[in-house]
């Protein structure tokens, strides 16, 4: 019997459960301490809830180029947090010039556009140059030298911004349109907030209806399953893999646009983090799942916001909202360890011979 049990259950297992238990001893623990202290009314966790549900929307759209391209090329392209920095770091250049002009101001959602529009497609034209330059010609080698490849193209990116623009803080330009708040269902809501919000979820259904609903969609998602089976069947997988490079940069280049309408600044470096998080994101709803993508960015996002206070300051960690990496990680940790696929993985079919 005991050693049945000792064939069934590791040392690795009895750890990982042990860790599991602990986890969830400190979550309850210090969520019960939170509530009953009573520190923070309910407009303070609302407050919590928008920022957190406004920062994962970015966090989802940069995560569906991660999936895409892993979906399609089984590669992670660790060079998308810096295509995410280009677009909003160009759209800068725009917005200041509207800035400067008064145009702005005159017309805010035109200029709005123009700035969006431009990050896209600054963020589009970096992506496929990547592509065609950097990743195809590797795209048959082993998986360790196009990983190399993209972290190579991710410095490359950092420090040409910085050698082209220099290093400091570049602040985004304010419109009077975006400033105070609106009431929505009796909340107050600040405007670069729910704007962020309205425009992601507007993207994130544009983008799941061209992949799901489209032509090209249909030989993305085939190139996905099978890339040589799709050749044979007459779909270009260049064209395929081209437009998901396109689409998922085309969405970096929006959250970078949202990012800097909320944090209101943009600099060399700010593609690290968020990229990182976002790459959180895309494992834990599933990496290769295009829903699960959406749903991690905007878990990560709540869970990053409401977590550090609900969790930690009821254990008396002073500061905890400084421990909100270490909040999101921990979960990233947790959702691997009770389901390695993510939320939504993808549920892989064992071939037959």
């Amino acid at each position: 019997m005991q050693s049945s049990l000792m064939r069934r259950f590791s040392l690795v297992d009895v750890y990982l459960w042990a860790f599991r238990i602990m986890v969830l001893v400190v979550v309850i623990w210090g969520t019960f301490g939170t509530i009953m202290a009573r520190r923070y009314p309910g407009e303070v966790w609302i407050d919590f809830v928008v920022f957190g549900l406004s920062q994962g929307s970015i966090y989802a759209l940069i995560a569906l180029g991660y999936t895409m391209v892993y979906g399609i090329l089984r590669m992670i392209n660790f060079a998308h947090g810096e295509v995410f920095m280009s677009g909003a770091y160009t759209g800068y250049f725009v917005a200041a010039a509207f800035g400067r002009s008064g145009y702005l101001d005159r017309n805010p959602v035109v200029s709005l556009l123009v700035v969006l529009a431009v990050a896209m497609i600054t963020s589009t034209a970096i992506a496929l140059l990547l592509e065609r330059v950097a990743y195809r010609p590797l795209r048959r080698a082993p998986r360790l030298v196009p990983l190399i490849a993209a972290i190579g193209a991710s410095f490359f990116l950092q420090y040409a911004f910085r050698g082209f623009f220099g290093s400091g803080f570049q602040a985004y330009p304010e419109t009077q349109v975006l400033k105070g708040t609106w009431a929505i269902a009796g909340i107050n809501i600040l405007r670069t907030q729910a704007v962020v919000i309205v425009a992601s979820v507007l993207m994130m259904l544009g983008l799941y209806a061209f992949v799901m609903r489209t032509k090209t969609g249909t030989a993305m998602r085939a190139v996905s399953e099978d890339r040589e089976a799709a050749a044979l069947m007459g779909i270009n997988v260049d064209r395929a893999i081209v437009t998901a490079f396109a689409v998922g940069s085309s969405m970096a280049g929006a959250a970078g646009f949202l990012y800097a309408i909320v944090f209101k600044q943009v600099h060399f470096f700010m593609g690290f983090t968020p990229g990182i998080k976002a790459f959180t994101a895309a494992v834990l709803g599933g990496i290769g799942n295009i829903p699960g993508a959406m749903l991690g960015g905007l878990f990560l996002g709540l869970f990053e916001s409401v977590g550090p206070i609900l969790f930690l300051d009821g254990l008396g960690i002073v500061a905890p909202y400084q421990l909100k990496d270490v909040i999101a990680f921990t979960m990233l940790v947790m959702v691997l360890i009770f389901r390695p696929s993510g939320i939504m993985g993808e549920r892989l079919e064992v071939k037959k011979a």
